[in-house]
């Protein structure tokens, strides 16, 4: 059975950074793409980014691109996000995921298993 894991949120002032980390069992991890969605309080749960299995292709939403980045370490079966110049608009739950393939996927139902998700708390 796969299991994620998440770590590494918290609360932070705006214009700081955290990292998560979302660590992976149960499954070969290289063969799979992983992906970060966040929910805020009263929203729906959206893409924020996502990599390829290999590792070798990312894509962000467009309210990240250039403040997040994307990464894995197939070695430790681990999936990060790097969170930088944080907004109060940054506030969520963030939920690790992993996909069916190993092709970089931004929906939902490209998703097969899903962590339990990390708050995010920026604060203005």
């Amino acid at each position: 059975q796969v299991q994620l894991v998440e770590s590494g949120g918290g609360l932070v002032q705006a214009g700081g950074s955290l990292r998560l980390s979302c660590a992976a069992s149960g499954r070969t991890f290289s063969n799979y793409a992983m992906g970060w969605f966040r929910q805020a309080p009263g929203k729906e749960r959206t893409f924020v980014a996502a990599i390829s299995g290999s590792g070798k292709s990312t894509y962000y939403a467009d309210s990240v691109k250039d403040r997040f980045t994307i990464s894995r370490d197939n070695a430790k079966n681990t999936v990060y996000l790097q969170m930088n110049s944080l907004r109060p608009e940054d506030t969520a739950v963030y939920y690790c995921a992993e996909a069916r393939l190993a092709r970089v996927a931004v929906t939902e139902y490209e998703y097969v298993n899903w962590g339990q998700g990390t708050q995010v708390t920026v604060s203005s």
